[in-house]
């Protein structure tokens, strides 16, 4: 495994494995023994950044979520995982009543939500401090300045370490940061985005946002990145929920670029040269280069996850990263 360290203040920042494990169906649809192998592995192999938020997966029973922060809960109890295991979680999102969603009844962003949601989230995690706290939708109802000030406050008490930001518009993160430097305040350090080597179109409509997808990289968010190299950007979905490599899980209209079948043959010779997977190559893509991100996997088999780790020991050349960035 290798290591790299997210955010800049000594008292919040930490080192973290370059590739992440998403919880999101442990304890609903991946049950707890499943689960429980596949973080065992994720340790053993060196991994120390698991991924989870306070509503999943509310979508599999029609609840409200924390099914996989109460498991990750118990799985750190009778393992003793104590602060050497990094675990990001996310608020804003959770639906305020079964059978709603966050499209229709989201809890938000208000100081007071993120205040009761955060403790709510130690209490199932079993944690006195939330290592990495995410604001995972936008909430354009509640003034800007009172979700920064309402995330400063729990990290000034100590009961949050690192900010980020997730499916928001890079304008708004900018203006939240900007907000934040502004007052002295803690801002977002950490954005997480959907990112994989076949780019997604971000001109669709989605349920999010009329004007389009707000959770997907696009060139904004890479121009930002550039800019701010104190970021960092943790990209979730990179292998595509499996439609690289499984038939039954065809591409969508998302993915509908001219480009799209070049890039996927491009990705296949590559894993005919390395004796890699595709989705291998696709991680090892996304590690390395100059505007390297942490691969955010998921896994329902611990042979799933031990294809992704494998990844992290696949170094591209510089002739092949060139050939895979510029073909277009």
């Amino acid at each position: 495994m290798r290591y790299r360290t997210i955010g800049t203040d000594p008292a919040t920042r930490r080192e973290v494995s370059v590739l992440s494990l998403g919880a999101m169906l442990f304890g609903s649809a991946t049950d707890e023994a499943t689960s429980y192998a596949i973080l065992d592995r994720y340790v053993e192999a060196g991994g120390t950044f698991i991924d989870t938020s306070d509503n999943y997966a509310f979508w599999v029973d029609g609840g409200q979520g924390g099914q996989s922060e109460e498991l990750l809960g118990r799985w750190r109890r009778s393992r003793g995982v104590g602060a050497e295991i990094v675990i990001a979680t996310k608020l804003g999102a959770r639906p305020l009543a079964p059978g709603t969603s966050y499209l229709d009844n989201a809890e938000g962003l208000s100081a007071k939500v993120i205040r009761e949601s955060a403790e709510r989230s130690r209490d199932r995690l079993g944690v006195e401090r939330l290592d990495l706290l995410y604001a995972h939708i936008e909430d354009r109802t509640v003034p800007l300045s009172e979700t920064v000030e309402g995330f400063a406050e729990l990290v000034a008490e100590g009961t949050v370490g690192l900010l980020g930001a997730s499916n928001h518009r890079a304008w708004r993160v900018e203006r939240a940061r900007a907000l934040a430097a502004a007052a002295g305040l803690p801002g977002y350090e950490v954005l997480q985005y959907h990112r994989s080597y076949l780019p997604n179109r971000t001109d669709l409509a989605s349920a999010l946002d009329p004007d389009g997808e707000p959770g997907g990289v696009g060139g904004d968010l890479l121009s930002y990145l550039r800019a701010e190299p104190e970021l960092t950007l943790v990209a979730y979905s990179p292998l595509l929920k499996g439609a690289f490599t499984r038939a039954d899980k065809p591409l969508s209209e998302a993915y509908d670029l001219p480009s799209a079948p070049r890039r996927l043959a491009a990705l296949r010779e590559l894993a005919g040269e390395t004796g890699a997977t595709v989705n291998q190559v696709v991680l090892a893509w996304l590690l390395g280069g100059d505007l390297p991100s942490i691969p955010l996997v998921g896994a329902s088999s611990v042979a799933q996850l031990d294809e992704s780790l494998a990844a992290v020991d696949l170094e591209l050349t510089a002739e092949q990263r060139h050939r895979l960035d510029t073909t277009w």
